[in-house]
């Protein structure tokens, strides 16, 4: 038996368990979390929020990914039917949280955040900050897919249950 939290054999047989009930609360999350992230950010258009900077065109791809990748994520919170075995304790729902906290920044706009501003003025955040944000997409995206393979591997594991 392999001491990992992660295995993308088990993930994908997690996957490929999931029932339609899952799959509906995996969408649901991703509508939520496109929304969520999206339309603060702008990158969903909306007649309550706005931008200083124009949506960049990977801000998109980026907001897709972490909607999908959240989705999957907050699935695997979605309490089992009885009749389902039940995982044991898994982790990555702080790294889960930590990506989709670091995918607002990444898509948002550059010079309306006001710590940035505070911190680099309008001229350092376009100059420092606005480059730094693709790279923050890629940090987030690859935290939520690193949360999402240990919490859908932790579904097919073997519980290891303790001795009376």
């Amino acid at each position: 038996m392999s001491s990992s939290p992660r295995s993308w054999r088990r993930a994908g047989t997690a996957l490929r368990g999931w029932r339609s009930r899952q799959w509906t609360v995996a969408g649901a999350g991703a509508l939520a979390t496109a929304v969520l992230v999206g339309a603060p950010t702008d990158v969903v258009p909306n007649p309550l929020f706005g931008r200083s900077v124009p949506v960049q065109w990977w801000n998109y791809p980026a907001l897709a990914v972490t909607a999908v990748l959240a989705g999957i994520v907050l699935t695997t919170y979605v309490r089992r039917p009885s009749s389902d075995p039940e995982p044991h304790a898994a982790d990555g729902g702080r790294l889960g949280a930590i990506g989709g906290v670091l995918s607002f920044f990444a898509v948002g706009c550059p010079v309306c955040n006001k710590l940035v501003l505070v911190l680099l003025g309008a001229s350092g955040a376009l100059s420092y900050w606005a480059p730094l944000q693709p790279l923050l997409a890629v940090l987030s995206a690859g935290l939520l897919a690193e949360a999402a393979l240990r919490r859908l591997s932790s579904e097919t594991a073997c519980p290891v249950r303790p001795s009376a």
